[in-house]
């Protein structure tokens, strides 16, 4: 974990419920969390050019996110989030604002689209995967990442954090996996960072990022190389909480505390390049983790 990283965002999901700001709170929020998900998850983003994400599986969030400072409007629709047509979603950060949104700084300056699967579907522990291309360039945070089910109710960090894969722009060679929790948020959320060898750019190529989660243990993959595992011991007394149920969030930030914002250096528009979301859970899970296991 950089020694400079800052803060990690309160959740623009939060941030509508305490501050309220336009974000969406997902429909389960203010639900009792679910029971752990028996059926795997399986998104391939198969569909025409153009068109939007299965509505059954995701839900678009709008709004900005003042707790963490990002630049960007999060829109609904296709404008900022769209099948490809050949198995990929595509995200898209612009500069621009056609319909006059607002932003905690006065007129947004960028758009960008983050969704989430919260009561459409949620999982406790499996192997929880994506294969993506992410963006490049200043100020630009790309990431796929799960939260508690229970947020609504407890809030975050009760609610725990599972970011499975961030990058930062000015880290064009390194992605970062972290756990938040009570008393280990923010700047203080506790990880890892993984770095391609060579100093190659993982914007360069698309690349797997992985958690394999079970009770009292959270492993983060890339390609297939575990580089660093959590358990209760890590973190010095304070509560786990990631054995219950947590859904799944994409989203492409722009700017933000983290990341800093662009600069003169970062190019527009910037895609995230998603090819698929499985989660694989139960007996098959735990038959891919020890596949896994063998072969490392």
């Amino acid at each position: 974990m950089r020694a400079l990283r800052r803060h990690r965002p309160l959740s623009a999901l939060v941030v509508a419920a305490a501050l309220g700001a336009t974000a969406l709170l997902p429909a389960s929020a203010n639900a009792e969390p679910a029971q752990a998900a028996a059926a795997s998850f399986t998104e391939d983003f198969d569909g025409a050019a153009g068109s939007a994400v299965d509505g059954s599986k995701w839900q678009l969030e709008t709004g900005d996110n003042v707790d963490n400072h990002e630049r960007q409007y999060y829109t609904s629709g296709t404008d900022n989030a769209a099948l490809d047509g050949d198995g990929h979603l595509v995200i898209t950060a612009k500069k621009e604002n056609p319909a006059g949104y607002q932003c905690w700084y006065g007129s947004c300056e960028y758009t960008s689209a983050r969704l989430n699967t919260s009561g459409k579907f949620s999982s406790t522990y499996g192997h929880v995967e994506t294969r993506m291309k992410i963006p490049r360039g200043q100020g630009i945070w790309p990431a796929f990442w799960m939260l508690g089910d229970d947020i609504g109710s407890v809030g975050w960090p009760n609610s725990g954090e599972i970011d499975i894969m961030e990058n930062v722009g000015f880290e064009p060679n390194t992605v970062h996996g972290t756990i938040h929790g009570p008393g280990y948020s923010g700047s203080g959320g506790i990880g890892a960072g993984y770095s391609l060898p060579g100093g190659a750019a993982f914007a360069d190529d698309f690349h797997t990022f992985a958690v394999d989660w079970n009770p009292d243990s959270i492993s983060w993959s890339v390609d297939g190389n575990v580089y660093q595992t959590r358990t209760p011991a890590d973190l010095g007394g304070n509560q786990w909480v990631f054995n219950k149920p947590f859904f799944i969030i994409l989203n492409l930030a722009v700017g933000g505390y983290w990341p800093g914002d662009p600069d003169g250096s970062t190019q527009l528009p910037q895609q995230l390049v998603v090819d698929y979301v499985h989660v694989t859970t139960g007996a098959a899970a735990k038959e891919r983790q020890k596949a896994a296991a063998g072969g490392h």
